[in-house]
C-alpha cells in the first residue's frame, strides 16, 4: 500500500532504544539487562580459582578395588585415608 512505507531501520539498528522507545520490551522480556551489579575485577584469570569438586557418593571410586574388599571384610570400623587433592 501507499501508507506504511518499508523503511530500512525504523526503530534503530540492533538493540537501539532499549532505555528509550523500546523500554517496555526490554523491561518485560529482559529484566536486569541495564545497570551494574557486583564488583569489578580487572583481567580476571580463571585458572587462579581452578577448584574441581567431587561428590560424596563418588568418594569410594577413589579407593582401589583390592583395598575396598579388605576393608569390607574388617569389622573394627577402620576407614581408608584418601588423598582427594588429585580428584578435586
Amino acid at each position: 500500500g501507499r501508507v506504511g512505507k518499508h523503511r530500512k531501520h525504523p526503530g534503530g539498528r540492533g538493540n537501539a532504544g532499549g532505555q528509550h522507545h523500546h523500554r517496555i520490551n526490554m523491561d518485560k522480556y529482559h529484566p536486569g539487562y541495564f545497570g551494574k551489579v557486583g564488583m569489578r575485577y580487572f583481567h580476571k584469570t580463571r585458572n587462579q580459582y581452578y577448584c574441581p569438586i567431587i561428590n560424596l557418593d563418588k568418594l569410594w571410586t577413589l579407593v582401589p578395588e583390592k583395598i575396598r574388599k579388605e576393608l569390607a571384610e574388617k569389622k573394627d570400623g577402620t576407614a581408608p585415608v584418601l588423598d582427594v587433592t588429585r580428584a578435586g
